[in-house]
């Protein structure tokens, strides 16, 4: 260190750079030397990777159709050909018991469920469907939880009464019970919005009922947050200033809170998922022919006792991606929190 830095005539150029760089840029540099948020980001990319990769899976490596069932099928294990659907060793011996993890890309890698099925490529294709799920449900909770709690807060009066009340009705329902009424009201009858029509059973119902019944959990966030930067000395000094609202609301406040949207947006996806495996697995989730992780334990379910990787392997990956977006989500609040302190400083 020169003599210059020693003295504290001069800042050192590192902490020049932080003074001068924006919150984003010391948000984005406090992000990156999180070691744990890095390999949650690589196993979150891994997992969304693999998955858009299933039609690649399933149609080049393990060859087959993992939405056809496959009952009197063969395969080859140990370059021995071998029925998919195999007699029953258990009990007395009676019905048949698809065949267990082969370990081979290959050949039925995680094995078959009751139909005859590639469990590895259902894996996969379960694994698009819950991430789009999950990802869509939680756009729709941060977008309109954030409107609602930006004209909650900022308008006040009967605004706020009114929106806050009914975020208070959605609050007060059970959040899966909520979702299971709605899922199964909707997911029976098709439905017509302007020149589109909308199937049973298509994931946009999922999508849109979880995505709403999560609102409260984001709407009541901002609207508190609002509140707060009310008060705070730079909104006063803006009104002061002959701000209008609408300046006031998009220059000062939201700006301020997108932050706090930032950091539930993981969470939510991580909420959003645990609940669209729910409703599947009650059969109100994602129809057939679609797969989800959730559809997928709900086949292993009568399989637990004899090939049990059928419903385990959909929900190890429901626990790894849920706890990656939960550490992920922890690691975003961490850095775009100016008072966290971390060992690598800003």
């Amino acid at each position: 260190m020169s003599d210059a830095y020693a003295g504290g005539l001069t800042a050192p150029p590192t902490a020049q750079a932080a003074v001068g760089a924006s919150p984003w840029a010391l948000a984005w540099r406090r992000l990156r030397r999180n070691k744990v948020a890095l390999v949650t980001f690589g196993v979150l990319a891994a997992i969304v990777l693999l998955s858009l990769a299933a039609p690649l899976y399933a149609k080049y490596v393990a060859r087959t159709n993992p939405f056809r069932s496959n009952l009197d099928g063969t395969t080859s294990v140990d370059g021995k050909t071998v029925p998919v659907m195999q007699e029953s060793s258990t009990g007395l011996g009676l019905g048949v018991t698809p065949i267990g993890p082969t370990w081979d890309p290959h050949h039925y890698l995680l094995g078959a469920d009751n139909q005859g099925r590639d469990v590895a490529a259902r894996l996969l294709y379960g694994g698009r469907n819950s991430l789009l799920i999950g990802v869509a449900a939680a756009l729709i909770t941060c977008i309109l939880g954030t409107i609602i709690g930006l004209a909650a807060g900022f308008f006040g009066g009967v605004t706020d009464g009114v929106l806050s009340r009914l975020l208070d009705v959605v609050w007060a329902f059970p959040v899966y019970l909520l979702a299971i009424c709605l899922s199964t009201v909707l997911l029976t009858s098709s439905y017509h919005v302007g020149p589109f029509t909308i199937e049973a059973g298509s994931l946009v119902f999922p999508i849109v009922i979880i995505g709403i019944v999560y609102v409260p959990y984001v709407g009541r966030s901002v609207r508190g947050e609002v509140l707060s930067l009310r008060e705070r000395e730079f909104v006063e000094a803006a009104i002061g200033m002959g701000a209008s609202s609408r300046r006031l609301l998009w220059s000062d406040i939201f700006p301020n809170v997108v932050t706090t949207v930032i950091v539930l947006f993981p969470l939510m996806i991580a909420l959003a998922m645990l609940t669209e495996a729910a409703l599947s697995f009650l059969s109100i989730g994602v129809q057939p022919p679609e797969a989800s992780w959730g559809t997928i334990i709900l086949d292993g379910q009568s399989l637990l006792y004899t090939r049990p990787t059928v419903a385990l392997a959909p929900g190890i990956a429901i626990a790894v991606t849920v706890l990656a977006l939960n550490v992920l989500g922890d690691a975003v609040r961490d850095a775009l929190d100016p008072r966290a302190k971390h060992k690598a400083g800003p």
